[in-house]
């Protein structure tokens, strides 16, 4: 497939890039800083999202089979990037006729309230109590603006009309692929606590032939 990847010099990104190579999928990587992907053996666009005019966000996805995007906040100070830059990519992808989008959210948007979903459930069925009543609370409390951020991007992407999949793994860590974790479509996974980046990646791309989770929210964890 032709793939797009937006974040791709991020954490998240590069794995997706390193396995959409591997996988034989040709791979174009849209980043400000090429000489953070050079490694890899793909096509780098320089852009930043947030300065780039659409018709030239157009221009680069148009025949492009898929697009996905790893843009996330990087702390509290960096929320509404992740809601701005998914936006852009949407009007983009209309523009150019390209449908399928797969991006990363995270566990605790589906109980984080937004403009589009005001009053999501208050405790999700698939997080354990120690999630529920210990972990969650703080962290939400904490990081309430980069899921916030999520939450209105999540938001665009059912107002999009597209072919979209949001990723929402659980907490990230930096080990190795295994290829072997859990899913569920719309809601998070009992007793998940842990998930890697590279697996992250693998799932972003096993979306790709993975029907059944467009337009959904698929929870992921080890």
């Amino acid at each position: 497939m032709k793939l797009i990847v937006f974040g791709a010099s991020g954490q998240v990104g590069k794995h997706v890039l390193a396995q959409a190579v591997a996988a034989g999928h040709e791979v174009t990587a849209v980043v400000r800083d090429p000489a953070k992907v050079a490694e890899y053996p793909v096509r780098t666009v320089t852009a930043d999202l947030a300065a780039v005019g659409r018709m030239q966000l157009a221009e680069i996805i148009l025949g492009a089979d898929a697009v996905l995007s790893a843009v996330g906040p990087a702390g509290n100070a960096g929320a509404g990037v992740a809601s701005k830059a998914t936006v852009a990519i949407i009007d983009a992808m209309r523009d150019a006729g390209v449908d399928r989008l797969i991006v990363v959210s995270a566990a605790p948007v589906r109980t984080t309230p937004s403009p589009g979903r005001p009053n999501p459930p208050k405790r999700d069925p698939g997080d354990g109590p120690f999630l529920k009543y210990v972990i969650y609370p703080i962290v939400k409390a904490v990081l309430r603006p980069q899921y916030l951020d999520l939450a209105v991007m999540e938001d665009a992407l059912r107002g999009s009309g597209l072919e979209w999949t949001a990723i929402r793994p659980v907490q990230l860590n930096d080990k190795a692929l295994t290829g072997t974790y859990r899913t569920a479509l719309g809601e998070n996974l009992p007793g998940g606590r842990y998930i890697s980046r590279a697996d992250v990646a693998h799932c972003m791309l096993r979306a790709l032939e993975w029907p059944e989770t467009v337009g959904q929210a698929v929870g992921m964890a080890n």
